[in-house]
């Protein structure tokens, strides 16, 4: 279903519909040499590389969480619950949203995609028009 369509600063590719991709599921999509992990957690769209900055991994394969945050002394209270995904090989924690990880959040992050759910379909903003796109359905039981 790909479609590219060059916009002001970046090219809009048409992924797939939107309905192909439930709460809880993910697809591997291949931007030439680049993949792009997607993924609908609790209906929120998110693409990052799949690849952990530290050794490669595919975090595709990563599970959801949360963590604990700053609270007082001897509270621990737990938050940002489905907002961060740990790499599958050696724990590493990155936010969704910004991709910077928990522990180095100015020296390490993980690549985002500016992705949308857009009339019915999910869409990926690139700065360069890909020359061949492959999107995988991908089974997983993570959130």
């Amino acid at each position: 279903m790909d479609q590219v369509e060059k916009t002001l600063n970046q090219n809009r590719l048409v992924l797939f519909p939107a309905d192909q991709l439930q709460p809880g599921e993910r697809k591997l999509v291949k931007v030439d040499q680049i993949e792009i992990a997607v993924m609908n957690v609790d209906e929120n769209i998110y693409a990052i590389r799949n690849e952990c900055p530290h050794q490669g991994i595919s975090m595709i394969y990563g599970s959801i969480s949360g963590t604990m945050v700053t609270s007082k002394p001897q509270e621990y209270q737990y938050g940002m619950e489905n907002e961060l995904i740990k790499c599958p090989l050696h724990g590493w924690e990155f936010d969704l949203k910004t991709g910077r990880s928990v522990f180095s959040p100015n020296q390490v992050s993980l690549h985002i995609y500016d992705v949308r759910k857009e009339d019915e379909n999910i869409v990926l903003y690139l700065r360069r028009s890909p020359e061949k796109v492959i999107v995988q359905d991908f089974s997983c039981n993570h959130k």
